[in-house]
């Protein structure tokens, strides 16, 4: 039977979690629940291909790297791995949105991606194509040249529609930088004919950005969602047109606008632009979305390095189109599909419950945060800016991963894991972020094993205090 927990900051009332025991089995259960994020970065595609669900996100380099896993659970920790390496002489800066599609004639992969001349060079963004070099989404690419048309042009997409193939992008218009286009395909790494813009909705305070299309197939319709207002903004949100799946795409008018965002920012959940989305079908026929956002209410460049790759499940409405819901607070915990051979990860909040085998204690002078949802896993933290003031961790599992609150006002700190050498990291955010990843431990043995943080009184010179958060750990065994 599914686990139903939910530890969302804004429902605590709900909460009934088993507290941490002092239990040491050298191999801790396979949790059967996750939470997010699944990635650290924004412009996430997802599927699910021969028992692993793989993950491509924007990487800003010369290259592009996937991860892989059999839990959804585990992506956040499974290794990432570069298989594609943007040829010399190519535009291969800016490097965003990778998208891959499967041939089903051939098996081989499709890998779709944007990439600019220089790193100042954001109209020089073009579409390009890579062909895998087996049947293995990540068996490596080779590089096929430009597709699309030969000016500004972001975000490509592949829509199947009424057996045909267009490539699904944006790019500009007269008024509008950044416009919705489809481009008939002729095969998986050549376009025919000129492009056609498909106006689009946004609302009235989003009227130049449509971008980033995404595409699902359900009750005899092409559902396309894309996301409006600019990346950087916390009103970055998803629109949906739809059209007959009989239907003619390239006649714009063959589309029909559905009215308001389809999903948007969620502050009671601490949830702010949530956009850029794929989609993907999970083992059991679950139907999930895989998105970005922040945890930040800010806007600006700095929101770019603080989005994190986030999934959730959706459903359908009785009139056949999708309901997407609200997004979920980044720490609320998901059932996982089934099967999982792999299984998920628990958590240890601040206060020393945990749903798993695990515990907190303190040394020194630390402080008690008991109302900061929604921006706190369960609403509260820790926090002390005393030198040599420490948090211990004791856990079973391989990995785990330390999220709490950042900000301008945080400071330095060193960890050690079971009593070896310490290293140091910095919980300094230029905005204030609910639960950022600030420490990942490499690979251990499977066992028990414990984790100390110690504030270390030092800080970047562009922090205003010396504060260290404890909040959310994240163990996987």
């Amino acid at each position: 039977m599914k686990k139903k927990l939910l530890v969302a900051a804004v429902a605590l009332a709900a909460l009934t979690p088993a507290l941490s025991t002092s239990a040491q089995a050298t191999t801790a259960p396979a949790p059967e629940t996750f939470r997010n994020p699944v990635g650290e970065d924004g412009g996430p595609f997802m599927t699910y291909h021969n028992g692993y669900y793989y993950l491509a996100m924007t990487t800003h380099a010369n290259r592009i790297t996937m991860r892989k896993a059999t839990s959804i659970g585990r992506l956040y920790v499974a290794p990432p791995v570069t298989v594609f390496t943007i040829p010399e002489g190519q535009n291969r800066r800016l490097v965003w949105a990778p998208e891959f599609y499967r041939d089903p004639a051939t098996g081989k992969w499709y890998l779709y991606y944007t990439a600019a001349a220089s790193d100042d060079g954001d109209e020089t963004h073009r579409l390009f194509v890579a062909e895998s070099n087996d049947t293995d989404p990540m068996s490596g690419y080779t590089f096929k040249g430009r597709i699309g048309p030969d000016r500004w042009a972001i975000d490509p997409a592949i829509m199947f529609h009424n057996d045909q193939k267009y490539l699904a992008f944006s790019a500009s218009v007269p008024g509008q930088h950044n416009a919705l286009h489809l481009q008939r395909m002729t095969g998986f790494t050549k376009t025919t004919g000129e492009p056609v813009h498909i106006p689009a909705h946004g609302g009235e305070t989003c009227p130049r950005v449509r971008e980033a299309p995404s595409f699902l197939y359900r009750n005899g319709r092409t559902w396309m969602v894309y996301s409006v207002c600019h990346v950087k903004d916390p009103e970055y949100r998803l629109f949906m047109k739809s059209i007959a799946g009989n239907a003619d795409p390239l006649a714009k008018d063959n589309w029909q606008q559905h009215p308001g965002p389809v999903f948007a920012g969620n502050p009671d959940a601490g949830v702010w632009g949530p956009g850029h989305n794929g989609f993907f079908r999970s083992p059991d026929g679950d139907d999930w979305i895989v998105y970005y956002a922040n945890g930040t209410s800010a806007s600006g460049v700095n929101l770019l390095s603080l989005r994190t790759t986030r999934v959730q499940r959706f459903s359908w409405k009785a009139d056949g189109s999708p309901n997407f819901g609200a997004p979920r607070p980044i720490g609320a915990t998901q059932d996982l599909p089934h099967p999982d051979p792999e299984g998920g990860s628990y958590w240890i909040n601040d206060d020393g419950r945990s749903n798993g085998e695990g515990s907190v204690t303190y040394g020194g002078t630390w402080n008690s945060r008991p109302d900061c949802a929604p921006l706190c896993f369960w609403g509260d933290d820790k926090w002390s800016g005393t030198s040599g003031a420490t948090a211990t961790y004791g856990f079973t599992g391989r990995r785990i991963a330390l999220l709490a609150f950042g900000g301008p006002g945080r400071g330095k700190f060193a960890v050690s894991v079971d009593g070896g050498p310490e290293t140091v990291h910095d919980q300094y955010c230029a905005a204030g972020v609910g639960e950022t990843l600030h420490y990942l431990s490499p690979q251990l043995t499977a066992g028990r094993h414990t984790l100390r943080v110690r504030v270390l009184r030092d800080k970047r010179e562009e922090s205003t205090g010396y504060g260290v958060a404890i909040d959310r750990a994240e163990v996987y065994p």
